[in-house]
């Protein structure tokens, strides 16, 4: 059986992966924060508010990232870029769930996926990746006459807009309809635009306060509407998933998974 690292283990994400680990059916064997860190040496457990773990932070290096068989990361895109340098040296490997990412640095991931198993995916909440697919259901039946429009809200300090989660959303409509997202995304609309081109598929965001994670994909004909909206309100939902996601990347060959295959959703596409 192998074990979990976590990377970052001192931000919102990393506390909420140390605060189910316990419930997890591979043990915690590490956890980490940035090098120069004056949080070194604390009990991640007791740092998450969960009680002691007896898994103290370490600053991320190459010797720490051998404490693990398969690291989780929810940092930022620098540093995870980092982590995956180091993942690959030691072929570990990694469960990321880093949004934000520029075209470059998702083909470094690309490339990494050759060498070491990986799981990569906007959202690792079940109910999202269940929400993604069901967007392709009603994109086959609603798509070339409704409008299309995906509507988003975050926390104040989420630092990328649209989210993640949005733009996979947005992806899987446009590939299912046989358009390009970056033809046909629209993401702001302001003084007179005009009438509404179908084609189009909107965005719409919003930040504010301590919002988990809220997503509607609306499909809007003449006369009647659909709605698909997956409201998130525990980062836990989060922090299992990605637990789920690691436990399911044992032993597996180098690759470029998602959660759909995590989940067995690929199968039903």
């Amino acid at each position: 059986m192998g074990s979990v690292g976590i990377l970052g283990a001192n931000g919102r994400m990393g506390r909420a992966l140390v605060t189910v680990a316990k419930e997890q059916a591979l043990p915690l064997a590490a956890a980490t924060v940035r090098l120069g860190s004056e949080l070194a040496g604390l009990d991640a457990g007791e740092l998450a508010g969960c009680g002691k773990t007896s898994v103290l932070l370490q600053q991320t290096t190459l010797a720490v990232i051998q404490q693990a068989d398969i690291w989780i990361d929810f940092t930022m895109p620098e540093a995870m870029l980092q982590h995956l340098e180091l993942a690959v040296q030691a072929k570990k490997a990694m469960v990321i769930g880093v949004t934000g990412l520029s075209d470059s640095q998702y083909a470094q991931v690309q490339a990494a996926a050759k060498l070491i198993p990986i799981v990569w995916a906007p959202n690792m909440s079940v109910g999202v990746n269940l929400l993604l697919h069901l967007v392709q259901t009603a994109a086959k039946v609603m798509g070339n006459s409704a409008d299309i429009e995906i509507i988003e809200a975050h926390h104040r300090f989420k630092k990328d807009a649209p989210s993640g989660t949005a733009m996979a959303i947005g992806h899987q409509i446009a590939k299912t309809l046989g358009r390009d997202l970056a033809d046909v995304a629209v993401y702001g609309r302001e003084g007179i635009t005009g009438e509404r081109d179908q084609q189009t598929i909107g965005f719409a965001t919003v930040r504010g306060g301590d919002i988990i994670g809220d997503h509607t994909a609306l499909f809007a004909d003449l006369g009647e509407r659909l709605e698909i909206t997956h409201k998130a309100s525990s980062r836990t939902t989060f922090a299992q998933g990605a637990w789920r996601a690691a436990l399911w990347l044992q032993n597996k060959q180098p690759g470029l998974y998602s959660m759909q295959q995590v989940l067995g959703l690929a199968d039903l596409a």
